[in-house]
């Protein structure tokens, strides 16, 4: 299967190395420093399950890479216009897209069903561009759990043990093509198994984002130390169920209170991804992962307290670092 991963950050990198090590015929539309490892050395994967190096084509132009079975997008949801302007050089007639990406994804209300059946969310697709480029029909869903950073160019570092990609078609229907994704992504220890409903899934990722990226955002300090502070621990496990009561608002009850989310969490020596993004000077998902839920949240008469407070300081500080650009 020929399989693209567009976006070879920290996710993006464990993807493309779990696909190429399974066998699949693997290519990444990478930049940088990271780009020119990977051209020149490979890909290289340390994880708990063993160190790997696979040597997939990487390039900076799209157009290079040429038309693939499936393109899997990996990037952080600020550079989505950069995948609306890039991505149609790998798209053929059949080419299905899979979006693993946190935070409330643009194509969230299509084949949704109800009332807010097709509504659209500007605020993470500004001006339709990805709905033009890329098409709700092409369109597979996801969202990923793998704790892993780049150390240095061409080098990703897998802290946790267990890593799933958990991807669905957006009808909530079965189709060849993710079984095809997803005996892809099995075949290379990036578990990938069948899920109910992707939205649910995208709402229990979100609990967890929700729960600790704002905290861990204003304490600078991993999951572990933050939660460590008992103060903060019981405001991580308000906002976690804050974040279920949207989820419970919108049809996706989740299984799991917040306590118990955070005591899961409560050893977990990582840095949430957006405090990664802060500390390396780079653009903030703050829209999607937290501003976003939280109109939803006022859209269904959710009261989100702790929440609002959080996610306002956290905007804050990334306002300060010159990181997040409000949507226009």
């Amino acid at each position: 299967m020929k399989i693209c991963v567009f976006g070879a950050g920290a996710i993006g990198g464990h993807v493309a190395g779990r696909l190429a090590k399974g066998g699949a015929d693997v290519s990444l539309v990478a930049r940088g420093a990271h780009l020119a490892a990977i051209q020149g050395k490979g890909l290289e994967v340390r994880a708990p399950d063993g160190t790997f190096v696979t040597h997939p084509r990487a390039s900076a132009d799209p157009a290079a890479l040429g038309v693939q079975d499936a393109v899997i997008v990996t990037v952080k949801a600020p550079s989505l216009p950069s995948v609306a302007a890039g991505i149609a050089p790998l798209l053929g007639p059949d080419t299905a897209v899979a979006f693993v990406m946190n935070g409330i994804p643009w194509w969230y209300f299509d084949k949704h069903g109800g009332p807010l059946d097709g509504r659209r969310l500007p605020q993470v697709d500004p001006g339709g561009a990805l709905r033009d480029a890329v098409g709700i029909e092409r369109t597979i869903g996801g969202v990923v759990y793998s704790a892993c950073t780049v150390v240095e160019p061409g080098v990703v570092n897998v802290a946790s043990t267990t890593n799933r990609v958990l991807i669905g078609e957006i009808d909530g229907s079965t189709s060849p093509r993710l079984s095809a994704l997803r005996q892809a992504l099995d075949a290379g220890g990036m578990a990938s198994p069948d899920i109910d409903d992707i939205r649910t899934e995208v709402w229990a990722k979100l609990m967890g984002n929700l729960g600790g990226g704002p905290l861990c955002l204003l304490t600078r300090r991993t999951i572990a130390d933050s939660y460590r502070d008992p103060v903060v621990r019981e405001a991580a496990i308000l906002m976690t169920d804050e974040a279920a009561a949207i989820a419970t608002a919108f049809g996706r009850p989740q299984k799991l209170s917040g306590r118990q989310r955070i005591e899961r969490s409560l050893t977990t020596q990582h840095k949430p991804s957006i405090l990664q993004d802060l500390e390396l000077g780079r653009p903030m998902e703050v829209e999607a992962l937290f501003r976003l839920p939280l109109e939803l949240a006022r859209m269904a008469g959710v009261a989100t307290p702790t929440l609002d407070l959080t996610v306002a300081l956290a905007t804050q500080a990334a306002l300060a670092a010159g990181l997040y650009a409000p949507p226009e």
